[in-house]
């Protein structure tokens, strides 16, 4: 595991096998890994982002992602109002715009768009179960 870097973020998708196709669609990911159950749940997934890496799986059947967490409960739609990461990702890219019309086009839900701020150029992005994902270009 020498080649694994020394943080990997791990997510929880409800559908695992069509987050991993959205997110090389939507996001530029590459898969490196997926591990399939006989029912078709994601038991393991990895992606590259980069030089970074991200796990994926689904837990159970009774999983909710953010999206669908905010459904039903109010108190999530609250704390999800705001445009900001809660409990999210940071990926740098090497062209945010370009990333930013990426996403846009594969139906991400936009948060903020492209804005310059004092560490380079960033936007906020949900995915489609609504994890949390800021994407920044370095300055």
């Amino acid at each position: 595991m020498s080649d694994y870097p020394a943080v990997i973020p791990m997510i929880a998708y409800r559908d695992g096998p069509k987050a991993m196709d959205w997110l090389a669609t939507a996001f530029g990911f590459k898969e490196r890994a997926r591990m399939t159950t006989t029912e078709g749940r994601l038991s393991h997934g990895e992606m590259e982002a980069g030089d970074g890496l991200i796990m994926l799986a689904t837990p159970s059947p009774d999983y909710e992602g953010p999206k669908q967490h905010r459904e039903g409960c109010e108190q999530a739609r609250k704390w999800s109002s705001v445009p900001y990461i809660v409990d999210g990702v940071l990926v740098y890219v090497g062209d945010v715009g370009a990333h930013f019309e990426r996403a846009r086009g594969a139906g991400a839900r936009i948060l903020s768009e492209v804005e310059d701020g004092e560490n380079g150029k960033r936007y906020r992005v949900e995915d489609l179960e609504g994890h949390r994902w800021m994407f920044m270009e370095r300055s």
